[in-house]
């Protein structure tokens, strides 16, 4: 006789058990994890700022509905917002991803572990005003970060979603969804039960990232992603149910569904992996894959700004990842499009020596200069470049530009392996990420309120220590 299928409850998932219990109990013991944590922090706080700069990002901040605020909600940086925490999630995390400027991860799986501060600020911030628990500091912040940037990083070492058409913040959406909930006093049980509607959420296309559809959702996915975890926490702790095989179910699972059966894992325990790896963008608005090859185009501009009418072709080496995702030809139709296009953001280095956020939009684009040299580049990958970006002990993103010119002479072929913002330049770019955060406050904050930030963020300890709510307070628009 036909029994039809069994309606006994499982045991959760392992991977959900494994994020629930580093979540609830791991002790981060790391001195370098933390440093680099307070780093994050400060450069994803004036990303934000940066991003108040531009009418695109502002028009997306606020409530959903007009007037829908919540006294005692969480506070937008550089606004006078006050928001339920789901919604201050979708503000934060827009602001900090909305230039493309704020840390990045690189593995088989890529993304921008920093996106997670939409949930954890606007939680922390909702918690301490509304006395939700023990007071949260800084350091309760840091500890939060670390632990989200690490589930995101190592689920992202291994698995691929990208490669089958996911849109990486899918992974956002995991680890904000844990840390959130325990921030929020969740229990393991509740974490769990939050994780497990997280990834059946499935993820997102990532068609609005490539072309011929690049567009301005890509700088609102991660804003989208966190705020969605805020609310699948929220629920949890309201008592909402999980579903314990929600990866490996048989037919309906995650897995089977949209991994061809291939089970989602963690290749490496979870500790303070992530954060101590991470790469800034310290000196570049643009897609990771490329910022050596604009590195190496600065250096090149002294030796072609008088000669660019002379330049026959260029030819940028570099890793498979980039020609896959930033390599593009045609129309760029906004400044979207743009930082997401090797070929532009080279032409811009060379042209001009720098490349800022200003760089992208339609009067700089306008210059007829760029596409004469967009149409002159060659992209190819170059096989060595790939494995070294693969490689985990070295981690690079190798680059390299060369000039050629219509009478036959040519520059020298600039390489470089390691960006500014990479771990083994960590020394050298800790002075230029607090100059690239007090730039960027600068043009949104008074100077009395500027000098307060300034001064907070100088004394770690006296930082760490400091409630959330009062740091947020700081961050905000003066009524």
């Amino acid at each position: 006789m036909d029994v039809g299928e069994s309606a006994q409850r499982p045991q959760p998932d392992g991977l959900l058990v494994q994020i629930a219990r580093y979540v609830a109990e791991y002790n981060i013991d790391s001195d370098e994890a933390f440093d680099t944590a307070r780093l994050c922090l400060i450069d994803s706080i004036g990303c934000a700022f940066a991003a108040m700069n531009d009418s695109e990002c502002r028009a997306r901040l606020g409530p959903v509905v007009p007037g829908a605020t919540l006294p005692n909600g969480a506070r937008v940086p550089g606004t006078d917002h006050e928001l339920d925490p789901v919604q201050a999630a979708f503000n934060i995390g827009c602001q900090i991803r909305w230039l493309d400027f704020n840390d990045t991860w690189l593995g088989r799986e890529w993304g921008h572990p920093s996106d997670n501060l939409g949930a954890i600020l606007a939680c922390a911030d909702y918690i301490n005003r509304n006395e939700i628990g023990p007071a949260l500091t800084v350091r309760d912040v840091l500890d939060s970060m670390i632990k989200a940037y690490e589930i995101q990083g190592v689920l992202a070492l291994e698995n691929s979603f990208n490669h089958i058409g996911l849109d990486h913040v899918l992974l956002v959406r995991i680890a904000s969804t844990a840390v959130a909930t325990a921030m929020l006093g969740g229990s393991h049980d509740q974490i769990i039960n939050a994780l497990s509607n997280a990834w059946i959420d499935g993820g997102a296309l990532r068609t609005y990232r490539h072309a011929p559809n690049t567009g301005w959702r890509k700088s609102w996915a991660a804003g989208d992603a966190t705020s969605r975890a805020v609310r699948l926490a929220l629920m949890a702790r309201s008592g909402e149910m999980g579903y314990p095989s929600a990866l490996s179910a048989k037919r309906w699972g995650f897995d089977d569904v949209l991994m061809g059966a291939a089970a989602v894992r963690l290749p490496q325990p979870l500790g303070s992996y992530v954060m101590r790896h991470i790469l800034f963008k310290v000196a570049y608005p643009a897609e990771f894959h490329g910022q050596t090859a604009v590195e190496a185009a600065i250096q090149l501009h002294p030796h072609v700004a008088d000669r660019i009418d002379q330049i026959d072709h260029i030819v940028i080496d570099t890793q498979a990842a980039a020609v896959r995702i930033i390599n593009k030809s045609g129309p760029l139709h906004n400044p979207a499009d743009r930082d997401h296009c090797i070929r532009y953001m080279t032409a811009v280095a060379l042209l001009r020596g720098e490349l800022t956020a200003e760089d992208y939009h339609d009067a700089a684009a306008a210059d007829p200069r760029i596409d004469h040299l967009r149409d002159r580049i060659s992209v190819r990958e170059r096989r060595q470049y790939s494995k070294d970006y693969l490689d985990p002990e070295k981690r690079a993103i190798p680059n390299a530009v060369q000039v050629f010119f219509s009478d036959g002479s040519r520059t020298d072929r600039i390489g470089v392996q390691y960006p500014l913002g990479h771990r083994r330049r960590r020394t050298e770019a800790a002075d230029a990420l607090r100059r690239k955060f007090d730039q960027s406050i600068a043009g949104q904050c008074g100077v009395a309120q500027r000098a307060a930030i300034m001064a907070s963020i100088n004394d770690p300890h006296a930082f760490d220590a400091t409630p959330v709510h009062r740091f947020m307070g700081m961050l905000a628009r003066p009524a």
